[in-house]
């Protein structure tokens, strides 16, 4: 077991390890669960047994919506959850923005207890104290920040994911090597490896990178804003594609995109190792959106100000800043870069 503190005030705890889920504590009498209705009904019932009632959510992106942001509300409502009460998410990154954006906003705060399920959500969605819900404009354009009280990552549960699902979150463990100087950008970790002591000593790095990153920044006032390398073009691919390419397939494309646009711009070339991930990843194919289509979303997203869109770019590996990159270079870096996909894919996008 490995606990890695995040020092915000208050600080709280983010726990790793295997057989978590049985010895959960939680400090409160009165609990609602929210989880993502595929999981297997005997992770529910583990941790249903720290809950007064439940609340089943849609699997995936189809929770983060205000319809059912409101039906769970209602339901929070309904049982008269109280303010000295606490939401417990179980699920992945999807479950983990809704239920932070439900506790953050019911009563106007309650505590926020996350047990992620997936690798997505145990190295990215469950720590920082993101949350939020899509509009048909854009991905997260709602939401609030709201730190959990602790986090408990049992990573037993990761052994029943679907492979595509196990890689969505080593996407995020790449994007965090990117980011971090000690990196050594090592080995593409596969789903037989979550039982080993190497895969639980990688999941703690990547977690103490955001979680270092977060606790210097916790809104979003500028370094925090790195984290989102690779997202700005993934986030529109994720969009475009109406959520067939899953967060971690477009935030690999994102990835590639962002190495081109960093040595364009006078950085290190790390399109090689970028490339190499891509061709690891395996995402399924880009949607059919002309880079005017793709930019019209990426001038929405979240890092984006009156001025226009920022990308989040490397000057070498631990080097991240935060640039305007103009149409004309982005147009360039597009053309390579679906270029580059049609070369590491063996397979021609369908634009």
């Amino acid at each position: 077991m490995i606990k890695l503190r995040v020092e915000l005030e208050p600080a709280y705890d983010v726990t790793l390890g295997y057989g978590l889920l049985d010895g959960l504590q939680l400090p409160v009498s009165r609990v609602a669960l929210l989880y993502d209705a595929a999981l297997p009904a005997e992770v529910v019932e583990r941790a249903a047994r720290h809950a007064e009632f439940r609340v089943a959510l849609p699997p995936g992106e189809a929770c983060k919506t205000l319809e059912v942001y409101s039906r769970t509300l209602s339901e929070l409502a309904r049982h008269a959850l109280p303010r000295d009460g606490a939401v417990l998410s179980l699920g992945g990154g999807a479950t983990s923005d809704l239920a932070g954006f439900v506790a953050a906003s019911y009563l106007r705060g309650v505590r926020l207890y996350s047990v992620p399920t997936t690798l997505l959500a145990v190295v990215d969605a469950s720590v920082g104290g993101k949350t939020g819900v899509n509009l048909p404009e854009g991905k997260n354009l709602v939401g609030a920040f709201h730190q959990a009280s602790a986090v408990t990552a049992d990573l037993d549960t990761l052994r029943s994911l679907p492979e595509r699902t196990f890689r969505e979150g080593v996407s995020e463990m790449f994007k965090h090597d990117l980011l971090d100087p000690r990196a050594r950008l090592g080995r593409f970790w596969e789903r037989s490896d979550v039982g080993s002591p190497e895969f639980l000593e990688a999941v703690a790095r990547s977690v103490a990178v955001k979680a270092g990153v977060v606790a210097r920044d916790p809104h979003e006032a500028g370094e925090r804003a790195y984290l989102n390398l690779g997202h700005t073009l993934g986030h529109a691919l994720e969009a475009a594609s109406r959520h067939a390419l899953t967060h971690g397939e477009a935030v690999a494309y994102g990835l590639h995109y962002a190495a081109i646009l960093s040595y364009l711009e006078g950085g290190a070339d790390l399109t090689e190792r970028t490339a190499k991930f891509l061709a690891w990843m395996r995402p399924g194919p880009l949607p059919r959106a002309s880079f005017e289509d793709l930019a019209v979303l990426m001038n929405r997203d979240k890092k984006a100000d009156s001025r226009g869109v920022r990308f989040t770019l490397l000057r070498d590996v631990g080097e991240a800043y935060l640039a305007r990159v103009s149409p004309e270079r982005q147009r360039v870096a597009f053309e390579r870069f679906v270029t580059d996909v049609r070369a590491i894919l063996g397979a021609k996008p369908e634009r």
